[in-house]
């Protein structure tokens, strides 16, 4: 990593931890948790999908079962509602995980495009589980222990910090993904699955891997969501939505960058936040996502940060490399020929 983007990294941290303490208005605290949450699950469906080729709209399952999966453990084990919660977010990551490898089981056998229609299909299976099992309490819903001592003052700003820990636990992780030879047979993938294959990747368990992984933040985001507004109900959790919302957080950023969702993920949440509390059609923030989506798309197909960083190279005159949406922030892929190599020594390192 350069010195310019380690600057970068080390302004963006502090910049976060300093926010709510400069901006003490709790409905301003409030955007910022939500902005924070959705750029960690954006960059978790990213990492799976952006790396892979395989578009998730399934990912919103693991969203509900990590709330469900919180909630459901804080009321048997009748365990106060204080900050002490906030670990049980990794446990509720990892009941997610369990139901990925489930359902990446069944659906990651089938092609990309298939794979996207038995996620959806998935996915509302999970939802009518939601309305009909008598653990998640049905269409009632389920009641989430909230701290009585916390005023409006202070209530927001342990969500903010437990948001911001899983943000930066998120965007770690999957920095080192990248980095890493399991990250190389991921883009490998993504590439030419065949050809993957055929170099002697294992193919599915690579993929099923990735899928897993990338449910345990999104597990964790729904177990802080569940303890944020206090009542779960299966549709507020299976919210179809929201894998929509990743996806096009995601696509707006660029996909297969790491500050791609990111930059997607503060500036449309924190729109869709900001309409939800000030104006009285909630759902108007889907005509704004339409447009900007359809903004980006025609002036900047390959997504903001990509587009971005291609201009600035043509300014200085460096090489813009390929095009491919692996591009990442830090360097380029490998050409075809050398990938070919590459994918041979991280089969030997992985396995």
């Amino acid at each position: 990593m350069s010195k310019a983007k380690l600057a970068a990294v080390v302004v963006a941290i502090a910049v976060i931890a300093v926010f709510p303490l400069v901006f003490t208005n709790p409905t301003v605290t409030e955007i910022a948790i939500f902005a924070l949450m959705f750029m960690a699950t954006s960059s978790a469906w990213n990492g799976f999908a952006g790396s892979s080729g395989y578009f998730s709209l399934g990912h919103a399952i693991f969203f509900g079962v990590g709330a469900y999966a919180f909630t459901i453990i804080a009321n048997d084990f009748k365990m106060a509602p204080t900050s002490a919660l906030f670990f049980l977010m990794p446990v509720a990551g990892v009941f997610a995980m369990v139901a990925a490898v489930g359902v990446g089981a069944v659906a990651l056998r089938t092609k990309r495009h298939t794979f996207v229609v038995i996620t959806i299909g998935i996915f509302f299976i999970f939802q009518l589980l939601g309305f009909n099992l008598n653990v998640t309490g049905g269409a009632s819903g389920l009641q989430v222990p909230t701290p009585s001592n916390w005023n409006a003052a202070t209530f927001n700003n342990p969500f903010y910090y437990a948001a911001a820990i899983l943000l930066g636990f998120t965007v770690l992780l999957y920095w080192i993904i990248k980095r890493s030879a399991f990250g190389l047979q991921l883009l490998s993938i993504r590439d030419d699955e065949e050809r993957a294959r055929g170099l002697g990747v294992p193919v599915w368990r690579v993929k099923l891997s990735a899928f897993v992984v990338s449910a345990f933040p999104v597990g964790m985001a729904g177990a802080l969501f569940a303890y944020l507004i206090g009542q779960i109900y299966p549709q507020t959790v299976f919210n179809p939505l929201f894998d929509l919302s990743w996806a096009l957080m995601t696509l707006v950023g660029g996909i297969g960058t790491i500050v791609g969702p990111l930059l997607g993920g503060v500036v449309l949440e924190s729109i869709q936040q900001y309409l939800n509390l000030y104006l009285s059609n909630v759902d108007i923030y889907l005509i704004i996502y339409g447009v900007v989506f359809l903004a980006v798309m025609f002036w900047m197909p390959r997504g903001i940060v990509p587009t971005v960083v291609g201009a600035v190279k043509r300014r200085r005159g460096t090489p813009t490399g390929p095009t491919s949406i692996a591009t990442s922030d830090d360097k380029q892929p490998a050409k075809p020929d050398q990938t070919a190599g590459l994918i041979v020594t991280a089969k030997g390192a992985t396995e």
